[in-house]
Order: structure tokens, then C-alpha cells, then sequence
């Protein structure tokens, strides 16, 4: 039989068929010694063992379109990350590790800025400018929020995930279990219940981690909506593992204008004179706070480099 794995769970894998019906499933053992891992996203061949407590085998991997490391998932079409602008407060250098990690395997990015009642509109305007300027599209939203305009935004964010295979990722405590639990429920806005909602650490003001595995969902009439949830992070390290020093700055779309401007050709747009790269952050064109993340990201990169 074929179908797609949902969700891995301890060594299980749950693959939907078309029909609608859910089969807990081992991987066969030769997938390890192959050195492959069915991942959530996947399409699959399968056999059934268990007609009636719908058990079976993964036999077969189909051919991927794309595979991200984080989150680990198969077969996306964007990433929505979400991030609160308050509450808690947005780390913008873990944001800008994850869309250039997201730029390097071509994947389009929303961002979504939850929680907008809690900021300034000056703040805001900020935000929104910044990521405009990385490629991204940017929102800013209060789910589950009472007002029009939170309504507005939610109508939109629905809008750019219809047919699509959406991963929903971003820190913990930003609002994605919410969301999900909006797009689960009914046209009268009455929410639905499948993803647990956690609380934010008033220690140390942080989200709770409440999702633990990958999982998608499928929400809408004829399935409209395939989001999957993912484990909330704080952190990310990103090394030479994942670009080369010289490879970094293609990851930053907003200093491709200056391609080919700066004295040098070798350009690393850190230390050298006649820098395109830099008079542009000093005239205000390109984020301060991107050329900053990008700065730190070469000195890892730089640490780590063989």
C-alpha cells in the first residue's frame, strides 16, 4: 500500500492512505544499514501485517522532493516560523541562523510575528522592514485574538497555506499550538483542541516546550490545510557543516544588490576596506541587526572551519 507518514513516535511511523486510515508501522531493519530514516512528510510503500489493529512495515522510501535537518521533515513546500514580538522576546539572531539555513535549501519563508498587542507600532514598522528586506513574507498577527484586525491576519495566513505542505516551527511559547488548534476548529472561530497550548516561564521567560515530535495535520475541506508541528527550539548552531565562510553571504538576499561593488572580489564583507556590503549597513540599507547575525554566524563558521 502507499501513503505519507504523519507522524514518528518512538520508533513507530504513522502512514495515511488516501482513504483516510492511519497505520502504525515499523521501518524495515534495512533502512538503518542503508543509512536512511523515514521521515514525517514522507511518501511511502508499506505492508500491512495487521488488517484489524492496522499494523505494518515501511518497505520503501519514495524519491524526495527536499529534506530539511531542522526540523527534520521530507517533502515541504514553505516553513512558517513564528515568533512573538513580546513575551517571549523575540532572539532575532536564532531567527536569521534559521532563514539562512532555510535560503541555502531554496525553501520560501513566512514569518509570522504573533502577539502584536504587545508592541509598539514603531517596533513593529522595524520588524516588518528588516524582514521584508531578508525575502520573507512577513506578518503580524494576535491568534486567537478578539479583534478584526487579528481576524484579518488570520484570514490571510489561512490563504498562503491552501495546497500546500506547510512546516510550522519557531520557539516555544509563541503561539504555534494555538494555531494550530484555530485552523482545527470551526467556521465561527471556536477553536478545536489538538495541540496541547503550554505556558511561558515567568523564570525565565521562555515558552514551555509542548510539542515533543513532528506531526501533520490535515485541516479543511478535502484537505486543504497539511501543516506540520514541530518541537519549539531556543537555540540553533549553525557551522561549517552548513556553508563554507565564502558560501554564508548568499544566504543574506538582501546583500545580493552589492554583488560585485566591493574593492575585492573575494569580499567577506567584514574587515575589508571599500566594502559594498558594509556602507550600505551604515547608510541604512541594509538591517544593522542582520549584518550583525551574519557576522556572528561567519565566526562560528570560522571556528569550526577545517
Amino acid at each position: 500500500m502507499n501513503g505519507r507518514i504523519i507522524k514518528a513516535l518512538s520508533g513507530f511511523y504513522y502512514v495515511r492512505t488516501d482513504t483516510g486510515n492511519v497505520y502504525e508501522c515499523r521501518a524495515r531493519g534495512s533502512f538503518r544499514n542503508e543509512g536512511e530514516e523515514p521521515l514525517v512528510g514522507d511518501s511511502v510503500t508499506f505492508t500491512v501485517t495487521d488488517a484489524a489493529y492496522k499494523t505494518g512495515v515501511v518497505n520503501k522510501i519514495d524519491t524526495r522532493k527536499n529534506r530539511l535537518i531542522r526540523p527534520t521533515v521530507a517533502n515541504v513546500d514553505q516553513v512558517m516560523v513564528v515568533f512573538a514580538v513580546r513575551n517571549p522576546t523575540p532572539n532575532l539572531s536564532v531567527l536569521d541562523k534559521f532563514l539562512a539555513l532555510m535560503q541555502k535549501q531554496k525553501i520560501p519563508v513566512i514569518i509570522v510575528f504573533n502577539k502584536k498587542d504587545l508592541q509598539k507600532g514603531e517596533d513593529i514598522k522595524n520588524l516588518k522592514a528588516t524582514y521584508k528586506g531578508a525575502g520573507c513574507r512577513v506578518l503580524f498577527t494576535t491568534f486567537g485574538g478578539p479583534n478584526k484586525d487579528g481576524k484579518v491576519k488570520l484570514y490571510r495566513i489561512k490563504s498562503l497555506l491552501k495546497g500546500k505542505v506547510t512546516v510550522l516551527t519557531g520557539p516555544s511559547g509563541t503561539g504555534k499550538s494555538t494555531f494550530i488548534n484555530i485552523l482545527a476548529g470551526n467556521d465561527d472561530g471556536e477553536e478545536g483542541s489538538v495541540a496541547t497550548v503550554g505556558a511561558i516561564s515567568s523564570k525565565v521567560g521562555r515558552g514551555k516546550q509542548t510539542t515533543r515530535h513532528n506531526e501533520m495535520y490535515t485541516f479543511g475541506s478535502n484537505g486543504k490545510y497539511k501543516v506540520i508541528d514541530t518541537p519549539g527550539f531556543s537555540s540553533l548552531l549553525v557551522t561549517d557543516k552548513d556553508f563554507t565562510r565564502e558560501e554564508l553571504q548568499y544566504a543574506f538576499p538582501e546583500f545580493s544588490e552589492y554583488e560585485g561593488q566591493c574593492a575585492f572580489a573575494d569580499c567577506s564583507h567584514i574587515k575589508e576596506r571599500d566594502c559594498a556590503v558594509r556602507k550600505a549597513v551604515d547608510d541604512g540599507k541594509i538591517s544593522l541587526s542582520r549584518y550583525n547575525s551574519y557576522k556572528s554566524i561567519y565566526s562560528d563558521i570560522k571556528t569550526t572551519y577545517k
